[in-house]
């Protein structure tokens, strides 16, 4: 998919799709992202969009084809919030996609477009976890932080708490 190409030209990927893009796209060598950066980035934008899409068809509505600011990924944040304010929370991760997206385009070449890449790539999964996990959880999202996929086990839980009386560790 690329950022030319028209939105409903393009199937939306599901969340699930998207983390497992995102996975790849992270797994990826430099020199891969650095082969046609302008497309990797409108890809983690489509995404973006994908991820919000999928919240306002699940809540019954159609996601407007509509831009705020130039992107349509922050005219559908402004629909998936209305009547949840707890999707706020995922207002700026929005704006920071849309923010690596631009610093991709304005210089391709930049030594540090991989990285600008990758940081673009965290955010993205940030807002699949986020979304997918209110998806999958109406409760969850009171809190940008509770992003974590909600099946995903908490090792300080499933371990348990390390005691500082073990022999192997000073008292302070």
């Amino acid at each position: 998919m690329s950022a030319n190409m028209q939105v409903n030209e393009r199937v939306p990927l599901s969340i699930e799709e998207i983390l497992d893009a995102v996975d790849g796209l992270l797994a990826s060598p430099d020199e891969v992202l650095l082969n046609n950066p302008q497309t990797v980035a409108g890809d983690l934008l489509a995404m973006g969009e994908d991820i919000l899409d999928a919240w306002i068809r699940a809540a019954g509505n159609q996601p407007t084809m509509k831009k705020s600011e130039g992107f349509r990924l922050l005219a559908l944040h402004k629909q998936a919030s209305r009547g949840d304010p707890s999707f706020n929370a995922c207002r700026e991760t929005c704006r920071e996609i849309v923010y690596h997206h631009n610093v991709v385009l304005a210089d391709p070449d930049c030594l540090a477009v991989a990285k600008t890449l990758r940081l673009g790539a965290m955010v993205v999964r940030h807002l699949a976890l986020f979304a997918g996990g209110k998806l999958e959880n109406a409760g969850l999202g009171e809190f940008c932080c509770s992003s974590r996929g909600i099946r995903q086990a908490d090792d300080a839980m499933t371990r348990g708490m390390k005691s500082l009386d073990r022999p192997d560790h000073t008292r302070l």
